[in-house]
């Protein structure tokens, strides 16, 4: 017994020091006024490779717009009906996308950052459009058949297996970047899953005051008829996440229009903090930059290599639309959703959420908008987020599992359960280093992701110019 006590600490202490390594600032820059600049690997990582490949596409998420929303009105036209449509594959993104960090996340940015945090998040969704673009760009390149589930998969760990055994002929059958990206994916997605177990039950909870043991098995109970069935997860994504954005947008809406005489002082104070011209004086101008950075690095999973295995499963004419449409993923999950909870909150009194953090900063300006149904609605649209969260990320993991293991419904089936403990384990309790588990999971997989992304951009480049050069000529 004290042999496994002594493991789990080694554990424990070995995840806390990763995470600490990726996201803590390595790099501390002076500022004007007294403050600093912390960069992360993950910063220093991410934000060069945004600017590199909006660069390298010249631009695309700003003159390419239009693109983006007509190819989400094009109808299915690959011949295998077992695969996603490209707008399906923009569904199941979503919904990891759309999760928490829409909610937590851009609470606990404004918390840390202040309103100008909101400004940061909107830049680095313009910067990551591109990267996410490239990826799944990439994703589709090299995807396979899927003999199990039909249809197709892929994502980084196969495009990366291209770039190091592939094309150099090595008589290798895994590639150690691909298997380390691989692992690092189902990592992460076995800790995000205790972090939605812990949400939903807290959340239900505190508005309906069940106890969490009942939210928990209900919880599992109906996620277990959910993804242990074949294919009922594009199914129930394809339902589930238009209404849940839909209901979120039209509540924010109503919050908007009655408080549109607030509007300008809130784009006001967005805009002074996020240049620091508040706090300036006081050298804040590091924190808020930082916060909303890394808080829109974290929501838009651009760069991290999840996005990827939903798009390489897309039946889709060219390679090049499946990269706009995640691309547009990009602005849904932030400039949109992202946007809600902030105009939300920050239509509140600022006098009302003066000191608070977290979730209760958001349930206090629903509270204030929307009384009691407020609280009510932020529990349901929580779980929906988190729920379908859980969903897309099991049907991510059929990629990396499939990569690793070969084609076996029996490693398919086992990680599915192993994905449900751990959902049932995190409604019963919190663990703090859980969090860190899922972070330093989506850290590695960005870290191994880029080493292959950024050599092989030039791949995506040229798809993106030949489906402009076949849109000009009308071959396409």
């Amino acid at each position: 017994m004290e042999l496994i006590h002594t493991i789990g600490n080694a554990l424990v202490n070995l995840i806390e020091a990763v995470y600490g390594l990726l996201w803590g600032d390595i790099v501390t820059l002076p500022l004007p006024g007294g403050g600093t600049l912390g960069l992360s690997i993950l910063v220093i990582i991410l934000v060069p490779a945004g600017v590199y490949f909006t660069i390298r596409t010249r631009f695309m998420p700003f003159r390419m717009l239009p693109e983006m929303l007509r190819v989400t009105m094009e109808k299915r036209t690959g011949p295998d009906h077992q695969a996603l449509s490209g707008v399906q594959a923009l569904v199941v993104s979503t919904a990891t996308r759309v999760g928490m960090g829409n909610l937590v996340g851009v609470v606990a940015a404004i918390s840390a950052g202040g309103a100008g945090a909101v400004f940061w998040m909107w830049f680095i969704a313009l910067l990551g459009s591109s990267t996410a673009f490239a990826e799944a760009t990439l994703a589709q390149l090299y995807k396979q058949k899927d003999p199990l589930y039909g249809g197709y998969r892929g994502g980084p760990a196969y495009y990366i297996h291209d770039f190091f055994i592939t094309r150099r002929g090595s008589r290798k059958k895994k590639s150690v970047i691909a298997v380390l990206f691989a692992l690092s994916g189902l990592l992460c997605w076995c800790g995000v899953s205790q972090v939605i177990g812990n949400s939903i039950s807290s959340a239900f909870d505190n508005a309906f005051h069940i106890p969490p043991l009942y939210s928990t098995i209900v919880l599992v109970a109906l996620a277990a008829v959910i993804v242990l069935r074949k294919n009922a997860t594009v199914k129930v994504l394809d339902i589930m996440v238009p209404v849940m954005a839909g209901l979120y947008l039209l509540l924010t809406v109503y919050v908007i229009a009655t408080n549109i005489g607030h509007l300008p002082a809130v784009f006001q104070r967005i805009f002074e903090e996020a240049f620091g011209l508040r706090q300036a004086a006081a050298g804040g101008f590091g924190a808020v930059l930082m916060n909303g950075v890394k808080r829109g690095l974290f929501s838009n999973e651009a760069g991290s290599g999840s996005a990827p295995c939903a798009a390489a499963a897309a039946d889709i004419s060219h390679p090049a639309k499946a990269g706009l449409l995640q691309a547009l993923g990009v602005f849904i999950d932030t400039l949109v959703i992202c946007s809600c909870t902030a105009m939300i909150m920050l239509l509140t009194p600022e006098e009302l959420t003066a000191g608070l953090e977290g979730m209760d900063l958001l349930q206090t300006s629903m509270s204030y908008h929307l009384g009691e149904f407020g609280v009510i609605f932020t529990a349901v649209i929580l779980w929906l987020f988190s729920f379908s969260t859980f969903i897309g990320i099991l049907f991510y993991s059929r990629s990396n599992i499939a990569y690793l293991f070969g084609d076996s419904w029996s490693t398919q089936t086992a990680y599915k359960i192993l994905a449900l403990v751990m959902l049932f384990i995190g409604g019963l309790a919190a663990y703090t280093f859980v969090w860190d588990m899922g972070d330093v999971g989506v850290g590695l997989m960005t870290v191994f992701n880029m080493i292959a992304l950024i050599p092989m951009a030039g791949e995506a480049v040229r798809s993106l110019r030949e489906y402009e050069a076949m849109k000009k000529s009308g071959g396409i």
